[in-house]
């Protein structure tokens, strides 16, 4: 099943577990962050899955936290200027869901300007608050031949 119909699903209904609606967040937040010239970028729904305050954690080390607000600006200068197309994937997720707590890890791909591929893995911490699932944490490394994506989680790629 596609992810906007597995999306569809779930919310129109009301119906899935945590598993189902939070594996649907996840959709929306990596399709929210593809775009070229026919398509858009969804920095609205990318904002909306998270709870305010969240902290993002991106590859680039030392490790330093990034808002939410600042990471949206970041990207949209970026979508003017030097990554005209972004397309990300999701690979595999691993949810593991306690009461209202979640942690998923997500084996991603990304393909900048219809040529650079990189793959990486993002860890998220959510929270179901007021019947929702937001994201309270998220960061992510790339993924190398030294630090390969886990095989678990991409089965199903031909590659690492």
């Amino acid at each position: 099943m596609q992810a906007a119909e597995r999306k569809e699903r779930i919310m129109a209904n009301g119906m899935g577990t945590d598993e189902d609606v939070i594996r649907a967040v996840i959709d929306r937040q990596f399709a929210s962050l593809s775009w070229d010239e026919s398509i858009a970028p969804g920095w609205d729904d990318f904002v909306g899955d998270f709870l305010d305050g969240a902290s993002l954690y991106p590859a680039a080390r030392p490790a330093r936290r990034i808002s939410v607000v600042d990471f949206v600006e970041r990207m949209r200068g970026l979508s003017r200027t030097s990554l005209r197309s972004l397309q990300e994937t999701v690979l595999g997720t691993d949810i593991c869901v306690f009461g209202n707590i979640a942690i998923a890890a997500v084996a991603a791909e990304m393909i900048e300007n219809s040529a650079e591929t990189s793959r990486s893995m993002e860890m998220l911490l959510l929270v179901k608050s007021q019947g929702q699932w937001k994201i309270v944490a998220q960061a992510w490394d790339r993924a190398n031949e030294a630090n390969p994506l886990p095989d678990a989680l991409v089965s199903g790629v031909t590659s690492r």
